[in-house]
């Protein structure tokens, strides 16, 4: 399917680069002398909405990064490091996995997930934003792929969290400065506004974390398993060389159980999938061709070092007519 050009999505008649400085401009007049809350993942799309609003409005803005439990291996550490540190932007860390666990226990239906995960985060802003006063704007790093499979004349494809997740009563007025924008696109701007190469091309990751690649009801431990086997299948891609070639690679725990065997014992553990695909704006996705033998020594690593694992799985399916996310 043929994407609609720039200027059909925004009006705008000129360069990315040039709308860039516009979006700069646009957030100033938004903002005035407000104050904003930057809803910070540390994936591209918030991480390219913080630098763009940080460049608007400077010290008016206040990052906020929720550690929900739901996240890759090392990145509450990163997001730390890079936006606390490194651009010394006002930068809060809120530890809320147990709330979000609370909130989650039992629920297996990816909608309702992904609506309870959105309906938490906005929470946990409010909060935030009576801690420290007056702010008039939350930041959110909703791209157009996300409106488009979120209200869709065909139906909701899935709802994301910073679009069909968000609940009516909101005491905030939105800012969403790349929502027009595909993720080639925020990468582009992300470099112009001078992020780390490592950053901006780093592959997405969606806002629900990890509660989207665990199907059915979140467990900690099911977590964890999805967590250190998408740290292992991370690095043995470094270690192959192959981050450049691909544009998003993870596991999933896709919720069932087989029966294995180690050190001569029967075993009954849980499967893990791996997902490797090649795109450019996430509306359509090709499987990544991945060699047997590279697949296999992932596969061993996977199932003898993470507890509870005893079997992995290729996800070979393109997009359509699979998603890229399992939920």
């Amino acid at each position: 399917m043929e994407r609609p050009s720039l200027r059909t999505r925004t009006g705008f008649d000129g360069s990315l680069i040039e709308y860039a400085d516009h979006l700069v401009d646009a957030v100033r007049t938004q903002v005035g002398q407000g104050q904003a809350l930057c809803a910070l993942s540390g994936g591209v799309d918030s991480s390219v909405c913080a630098a763009l609003v940080h460049r608007a409005i400077g010290e008016q803005l206040t990052c906020v990064f929720v550690d929900h439990g739901l996240m890759r291996a090392g990145e509450p550490e990163m997001v730390a490091e890079l936006f606390g540190k490194h651009f010394g932007m006002n930068l809060i860390s809120v530890d809320a996995a147990d709330r979000f666990f609370a909130k989650l226990e039992g629920v297996d239906d990816p909608e309702h997930k992904r609506k309870i995960i959105g309906e938490e985060f906005i929470r946990v802003f409010e909060e935030e934003k009576a801690k420290l006063g007056k702010l008039d704007y939350l930041v959110q790093g909703t791209i157009y792929p996300d409106i488009v499979e979120s209200d869709s004349d065909k139906g909701v494809v899935k709802s994301h969290h910073n679009v069909g997740g968000l609940p009516e009563d909101v005491d905030f007025e939105l800012c969403e400065p790349v929502k027009y924008l595909y993720k080639d696109e925020v990468r582009k701007i992300g470099e112009y506004l001078g992020l780390p190469h490592e950053l901006v091309w780093r592959q997405p990751f969606p806002g629900p974390g990890l509660g989207v690649r665990v199907v059915g009801a979140l467990t900690r431990d099911r977590v964890r398993m999805v967590r250190e086997a998408d740290a292992i299948f991370r690095e043995e891609i470094a270690a192959a060389g192959k981050e450049s070639e691909i544009w998003q690679y993870f596991a999933v725990n896709p919720g069932c159980r087989s029966v294995g065997v180690s050190d001569g014992r029967r075993t009954y553990g849980d499967a893990i999938v791996l997902r490797a695909i090649c795109s450019t704006d996430a509306m359509s996705a090709d499987v990544a061709d991945l060699d047997i033998a590279f697949l296999s020594r992932v596969s061993t690593r996977i199932a003898t070092e993470v507890a509870g694992v005893n079997r992995v799985m290729y996800d070979t399916t393109p997009k359509p007519p699979s998603t890229i996310e399992w939920e």
